[in-house]
């Protein structure tokens, strides 16, 4: 089973820093360089000169910064552990206005397996080599993962929510409105509550694949035990109610007449075609749909396959939650069948893009910056947690949990 701890959390110090809401940052991988500029300007002090440090040697550099933040008291490490409640009001893509509830500790780093932890997607080298970078240089975890645990009573968010009754610790509102509100309890018959609910549960790592598998490299290489045997995390239950999944979309370029030719028979062998007037699949549940547009008809269709037995045969040896899994479908039967695209080419993004709305997706490909875009069906969290109970790991941006958590709450130190 997982193991839970308070965390002796490194955190801004708002007498020196400021507010919160100057110094947090969404993660490093939505970052571009103008946003990256815009929260510099915001404070001396915010979370993106160290998360994504930039110079000739720009670890050493986020090194340097983050000890310097140190001896001018803007990062503390606390004096006592801690576990952080947060509280995040947000309005997702389909516009209703929900409440996700979770809480901020460190989590004992083991190998991935049944009743511990386990990932739910493909992950990449490329990332995971950055993040150990900065890790040793830095020694401290700098933003959470976010992982997911089964908790029907919300035993653990009871033991937390009469301390959110008092004023939060520290309050952020991100560029898309969600409201981020922080709790420190440092109470300690509700942190024994909080880990008595958790103590059975197994860990989903919903994001956050790549600072997980750094984290469990990082503990290797320095061995023994330790704080480095522990990393930053964000516990939600899988029945918390703001809990929500929306997909994200795939879409390709640069395809060949042939390709071209050869999509447009699969289609037609083992999909239903209807117009729609919106790039809209559906509902999740029942046999695959997806939403589909293409430079050529530049309208929408709605694509439905006629058999199950279809992507059995094409994802024959996986098991059955993976085989009825929207993002694996689309990927072995159109992505890489008569599209020809490789995990490499789907790993460096080569001919290959995603969008996060329908609306995105078909405005890249009617301006002729991609040939066509597959719309998917959000992925019921059930079923997220079914394939990964079978030992699977789905397509990478299978799922897009909404909202991100903020860097720069609270940090976990590793010495």
């Amino acid at each position: 089973m997982a193991e839970i701890q308070p965390l002796r959390a490194l955190r801004y110090e708002p007498a020196v820093a400021g507010p919160l809401q100057q110094l947090v940052a969404p993660p490093y991988d939505v970052i571009d360089e103008a946003q990256r500029a815009e929260l510099v300007a915001r404070s001396p002090y915010n979370v993106v000169a160290v998360d994504l440090p930039e110079g000739d040697d720009p670890y050493a550099a986020a090194a340097a910064r983050l000890a310097r933040w140190r001896e001018e008291g803007a990062v503390v490490e606390d004096d006592a552990p801690a576990i952080w409640a947060l509280r995040q009001d947000y309005t997702g893509p389909d516009g209703r206005a929900l409440t996700r509830r979770g809480f901020l500790c460190r989590v004992r780093v083991t190998d991935y397996g049944a009743g511990r932890i386990r990932p739910h997607e493909r992950t990449h080298p490329g990332p995971k080599e950055d993040r150990l970078r900065l890790t040793r240089a830095t020694r401290a975890n700098l933003s959470p993962i976010f992982s997911l645990y089964s908790d029907p009573d919300q035993a653990a968010w009871a033991a937390l929510e009469p301390f959110t009754a008092d004023a939060p610790w520290g309050e952020a509102t991100d560029d898309e409105g969600t409201v981020n509100r922080l709790w420190r309890v440092a109470d300690e018959a509700a942190i024994t509550a909080v880990q008595t609910a958790v103590a059975d549960a197994e860990l989903l790592i919903a994001d956050g694949h790549h600072r997980y598998e750094t984290a469990r490299a990082y503990a290797e290489e320095l061995g023994g035990d330790g704080p480095h045997r522990y990393v930053l995390m964000c516990l939600v239950a899988l029945q918390d109610p703001g809990l929500t999944v929306f997909p994200t979309h795939r879409l390709v370029k640069d395809t060949t007449e042939r390709q071209q030719l050869a999509l447009r028979d699969v289609v037609q062998e083992s999909f239903e075609v209807v117009d729609t007037d919106e790039l809209d699949p559906g509902p999740p549940g029942g046999p695959l749909a997806v939403g589909y547009v293409d430079a050529h008809f530049k309208r929408p269709f709605r694509l439905t396959l006629r058999d199950q037995a279809t992507a059995d045969a094409a994802l024959a040896g996986k098991p059955e939650p993976y085989r009825r899994l929207d993002a694996a479908v689309v990927e072995a039967l159109l992505l890489k069948g008569p599209l020809e695209l490789t995990d490499d080419d789907i790993s460096h993004l080569h001919r290959f893009g995603y969008a996060r709305t329908a609306e995105q997706a078909r405005a890249l490909v009617e301006s002729g910056e991609y040939d066509l875009a597959f719309v998917l069906r959000p992925t019921p969290v059930e079923q997220v947690r079914e394939v990964a109970e079978a030992g699977e790991s789905m397509p990478p941006k299978s799922t897009y949990f909404y909202p991100k958590l903020p860097t720069g709450l609270v940090f976990n130190p590793l010495t």
